[in-house]
C-alpha cells in the first residue's frame, strides 16, 4: 500500500462532489500531485515521447490524504512500475493465457508467409490456397476469442461495490440495437486509461475518491494534439461506458446544462431579403439544435421568419465561435449557396487569439503561409479532430499576424476547406502554428471564451449573382 498510495501534506480543502471526468477543471489538489507524480517520473528517468498520466485524489479510512497516480496503458514497455497503480488485468505475463494465444497467432502468421512465398510466378497451387485460407479462418476464431476472453477478464467495480466485466458494461451502455451490431466488443485498449484504473485500484483497496485528473506529458503525437503539462478530459470512445458505471455510487458533479438567455444572446441581423439573411452569432450559440433542446441560430431565427421556407443552414460555426453566418431563407437560395460553398468559391476570414507567445519566432520569421494538414474525426473521442497524413481529408489554411502584442498574439485565419474544427487544429497542431486559439478546451487549456471570430464573408446572391461582403468586427 505504502509504495502506491501517495500522503499529501497540504491545508487544501478537497471538494465537496467528485468531478465529471469528462468537464473540470483541474482541483488545486490534483494539480498539487500531479507536480509530484512529474517530479517523480524525472527522478527516475522514466521518459517516452509522450504519454497520458492521471491522478486520483482519496482519503484512507484513518483520514489521511493521498493521492494514486497512474499512466495509459503501458509505461516505457512495462505495466508493473511499483510507484503507479496496476493494471485492472495483466495481460503482459509471458505464461499467461493471452501471451501464449499471441505466439501461438503469430506462428499463424509466419506460416501463411511462408506458404505465400511458394508462389510461382505469382501463382499458388490449389491445394497451398486452401490451406492459406484455412489458417486465415482459425487466426480469425483464435483472435476473436481471445478479444473475448480479454474483455471478461476485465471486471469493474464502482462505488456500491457492485461488478460488470467490460463486455456486460459495453453492451448495457449501448441499448441501440444498430450501435450493437456494429460495435459487438468494446475498443481495444478499453480499461487500461488512467482514470478505470485508478478507480479500480482505490475501490479495491477501500479509498474514498475525492478529485482526478489527467494530464499529458511529454511531446505531443503527430496525429492527435496534446501539450506537455495540460490536463484533459477522458476520451469518450473508450472511458465513457466504464466510467458511468464506476462512477455509480459516488457524489459526482454535475455540469449544468446551458440555459442561455434568448433575450440578450440572440444572432444579430446584418442583412435580410427575401432569400437569405446575414447574423452575427455570439460565442456560446449554437448554429444548429443540439441533443439537449438548447437554443440555436435555426431555432431563433424560425422564430423570426415564421412564414419562410427557411431557415436553412447552410454553414456552421462552432458553439464557442462567433461571427458570421449566412442563412437560406429559401429552398432555391439554399442549393445555390450550397453549391458555392461546396465550389468554394465563398471567402471566409477570421480572427483569432493565440494562447501564449510560445509560437512568437516562428510567427515573425513567416508572418504568413499556409498550412496544409489532412483531417479526420477520433473515433474513439469525439468531437475532437486529429491529423491522419495518409487517410485524412484535405484541409488547408492561409494565416497572416497581424500582432505579435504579448502575451497573446492576433493572427487572421483564411480557410480554403471547410473541416470540422480545422482552424483550431492547424493552430494548434505542432505541424500548424503550434499554438492553440486561446480559451479552446478541446486542443488548449480553457478561458472565458474561444477566442476566435468569423469577421469577414464574401458570397455571391443566389438571386442577383452580385458579390456580397460582409464585415463584423471582432469583439476581442
Amino acid at each position: 500500500m505504502t509504495l502506491r498510495f501517495h500522503p499529501l501534506s497540504t491545508d487544501i480543502e478537497p471538494p465537496v462532489r467528485f468531478n465529471d471526468p469528462f468537464d473540470y477543471e483541474p482541483h488545486q489538489l490534483c494539480i498539487m500531485a500531479a507536480s509530484l507524480v512529474r517530479a517523480y517520473i524525472k527522478k527516475v528517468g522514466l521518459h517516452e515521447e509522450g504519454k497520458m498520466l492521471g491522478v486520483l485524489v482519496c482519503r484512507q479510512c484513518d483520514g489521511q490524504l493521498g493521492f494514486l497516480a497512474a499512466y495509459s496503458g503501458l509505461l516505457a514497455g512495462r505495466n508493473d512500475w511499483e510507484w503507479f497503480v496496476p493494471p485492472v488485468f495483466d495481460a503482459q505475463q509471458p505464461d499467461g493465457h493471452f501471451k501464449t494465444t499471441e505466439r501461438a497467432i503469430s506462428s499463424i502468421n509466419a506460416e501463411v508467409r511462408v506458404l505465400s512465398d511458394s508462389a510461382v510466378n505469382g501463382v499458388l497451387s490449389s491445394e497451398t490456397a486452401a490451406q492459406i485460407q484455412v489458417l486465415k479462418q482459425q487466426r480469425k476464431q483464435m483472435s476473436e476469442e481471445l478479444q473475448l476472453w480479454l474483455f471478461r477478464q476485465y471486471r469493474m467495480l464502482n462505488a456500491r461495490g457492485e461488478e460488470k466485466d467490460l463486455v456486460e458494461l459495453w453492451r448495457d451502455y449501448h441499448q441501440s440495437e444498430r450501435i450493437r451490431r456494429k460495435y459487438p466488443l468494446p475498443p481495444g485498449g478499453t480499461g487500461d486509461c488512467c482514470a478505470p484504473k485508478l478507480l479500480q485500484y482505490a475501490y479495491q483497496q477501500g479509498l474514498q475518491p475525492l478529485c482526478m485528473a489527467e494530464f499529458w506529458q511529454g511531446e505531443s503525437p503527430r496525429g492527435e494534439i496534446r501539450h506537455e503539462g495540460h490536463y484533459y478530459p477522458a476520451c469518450r470512445g473508450k472511458c465513457k461506458p466504464v466510467l458511468e458505471w464506476m462512477l455509480q455510487g459516488l457524489d459526482v458533479e454535475t455540469v449544468p446544462a446551458t440555459r442561455l438567455d434568448t433575450d440578450t444572446l440572440q444572432p444579430e441581423i446584418l442583412y435580410e431579403d427575401s432569400q437569405i439573411a446575414v447574423v452575427v452569432k455570439p460565442a456560446g450559440l449554437l448554429a444548429v439544435p443540439g441533443r439537449t433542446g438548447e437554443p440555436s441560430v435555426a431555432y431563433l431565427l424560425r422564430q423570426r421568419y415564421p412564414k419562410a421556407e427557411g431557415p436553412l443552414i447552410v454553414h456552421r460555426l462552432d458553439m464557442d465561435t462567433s461571427g458570421l453566418m449566412v442563412i437560406a431563407l429559401t429552398n432555391e437560395a439554399y442549393h445555390d449557396l450550397q453549391r458555392q460553398f461546396l465550389e468554394r468559391s465563398v471567402s471566409k476570414r477570421y480572427v483569432a487569439l493565440l494562447q501564449s507567445s510560445s509560437c512568437m519566432s516562428r510567427l515573425r520569421s513567416n508572418p504568413q503561409g499556409i498550412i496544409s494538414l489532412p483531417m479526420l474525426p477520433d473515433p474513439l473521442d469525439r468531437p475532437r479532430q486529429v491529423v491522419d497524413l495518409e487517410h485524412g481529408k484535405q484541409a488547408v489554411t492561409r494565416y497572416e499576424l497581424l500582432s505579435d502584442a504579448l502575451p497573446h498574439p492576433r493572427v487572421a485565419l483564411i480557410p480554403l476547406t471547410g473541416r470540422t474544427h480545422q482552424l483550431r487544429v492547424h493552430c494548434a497542431h505542432p505541424d500548424g502554428l503550434d499554438c492553440p486559439i486561446l480559451g479552446d478546451p478541446l486542443y488548449g487549456e480553457r478561458a472565458e471564451r474561444l477566442y476566435l471570430h468569423a469577421e469577414q464573408l464574401s458570397f455571391r446572391h443566389p438571386s442577383t449573382g452580385e458579390t456580397l461582403t460582409f464585415s463584423s468586427p471582432s469583439p476581442f
